[in-house]
């Protein structure tokens, strides 16, 4: 095959069959195909796109590039979760102990944040000694143990996505559909699944910002996920505002943890059990009952003592990592709360440290907002409507501004 004459073929709006597909894939990833044709041939999906049987072609040869967990007969069911992304968005720090109470195993593999998209393994980290490095046999291991891994990407799985995205984050091909698919999928299905749910988001905080861009999204995603023989299912939420009533790594495993009590914002648990419902075999009320009992949040100590961090420190995680300033902010008037808007929360986080824009930058585990209202509460003025966690006095005054340009209450 000719490299240059497949991607011609793409510029050309043709659809490639899966062994030209494939054969890119694999030039790509041993480095006989260089950086500069893939580029090109992203380019080319970004303006011509790709159907659905191209989309599953490239998610198949991107997982294949790589490794692929395999789970003996005697597994019960797998299952996970993705989501898109958001701002306060922690429900995976209580639907994966959750699930893992069912009996299923859930091998998730999550990622790092960027911009004013948090990182699930950030959040993890924030739990001192936590591991989010495990070899494979560790993984097999714990989830015979007690049913539940929370990871990152090995450097065996799915290679060919680990490079491609690095060319497509510099050459502006990002927001492709059948690369989002295939990045997105390539990764969870190298879990071995039977069953996937995703939240997809859309609104100011998500990435994609209308209700029908983000539909696109989903129903690609459920095609090809089905046409590889996982069940896939597609839940929508807005992200307008942030989830729940914080945002910044630690101050987010606090939230959960109330969450995992029984408690925690209305918005927050319901996502977590909405997100449950569609892949566990328990029911709703039973799955309510184990965030409500305690069972849940047993999972999660178990879960953090199984990778190496402190279970003593969730007693109370409020005080592991203090900030230095903390304000609160007041609002300038009464009435209605209509707007906190996710995006100037989520870039505001990002400037006090909570998140990072290159993916080597460090995250700072104390800073961000918490206590913030919640659009439709109704509140007079000088009510506290967030609090700002900060490294020092200036930044919390910057932030406070910034938050406030987002915030509106009428």
């Amino acid at each position: 095959m000719h490299v240059p004459t497949i991607i011609e073929r793409k510029r050309d709006g043709y659809a490639l069959d899966e062994g030209e597909i494939r054969f890119l894939v694999r030039s790509f990833t041993d480095g006989v195909m260089p950086d500069y044709q893939m580029s090109a041939f992203a380019m080319a999906v970004f303006f011509q796109g790709m159907d659905a049987g191209e989309t599953a072609a490239l998610t198949r040869a991107m997982l294949e590039s790589g490794a692929s967990f395999r789970w003996p007969e005697h597994a019960p069911r797998v299952v996970d979760k993705h989501s898109t992304g958001g701002v306060g968005d922690k429900v995976s720090l209580v639907l994966a102990p959750l699930l893992a109470c069912d009996d299923l195993w859930v091998p998730m593999i999550s990622g790092r944040g960027l911009g004013i998209t948090g990182g699930t393994l950030d959040k993890l980290e924030a739990i001192p000694g936590f591991c989010v490095g495990l070899e494979p046999e560790e993984v097999l291991a714990q989830l015979e143990r007690i049913g539940v891994v929370m990871m990152g990407q090995t450097a065996s799985i799915c290679p060919a996505d680990k490079k491609l995205y690095a060319l497509r984050d510099v050459t502006a091909t990002v927001p492709s559909r059948p690369l989002i698919v295939a990045s997105i999928l390539s990764k969870k299905l190298a879990e071995s699944l039977d069953a996937l749910v995703l939240d997809v988001k859309f609104g100011s905080g998500a990435f994609m910002k209308t209700r029908d861009a983000a539909v696109l999204l989903g129903e690609a995603m459920r095609e090809v996920g089905g046409a590889m023989g996982v069940e896939t299912r597609v839940c929508y939420h807005p992200m307008d505002e942030p989830t729940g009533r914080a945002v910044g790594n630690a101050l987010e495993v606090v939230e959960a943890i109330e969450c995992l009590r029984g408690g925690g914002p209305e918005d927050l648990r319901e996502l977590v059990l909405a997100l449950a419902a569609e892949v566990s075999t328990a029911g709703r009320e039973q799955l309510t009952a184990w965030l409500d009992d305690g069972t849940a949040l047993a999972k999660f100590r178990d879960l953090v003592e199984a990778q190496r961090g402190d279970p003593a420190c969730l007693d109370d995680f409020a005080a592991v990592h203090p900030a230095p300033t903390v304000r609160e902010i007041c609002s300038p008037n009464s009435g209605v709360v209509t707007r906190v808007d996710a995006e100037t929360v989520g870039r505001a986080a990002n400037a006090l440290g909570a998140g990072r824009d290159r993916a080597e930058d460090a995250v700072n585990p104390a800073v961000g907002f918490d206590r913030l209202v919640k659009v439709g509460e109704e509140i007079a003025a000088g009510d506290v409507i967030a609090r700002v966690h900060a490294k020092r006095s200036a930044d919390a005054g910057e932030a406070k501004n910034k938050f406030l340009s987002g915030f509106l209450c009428e």
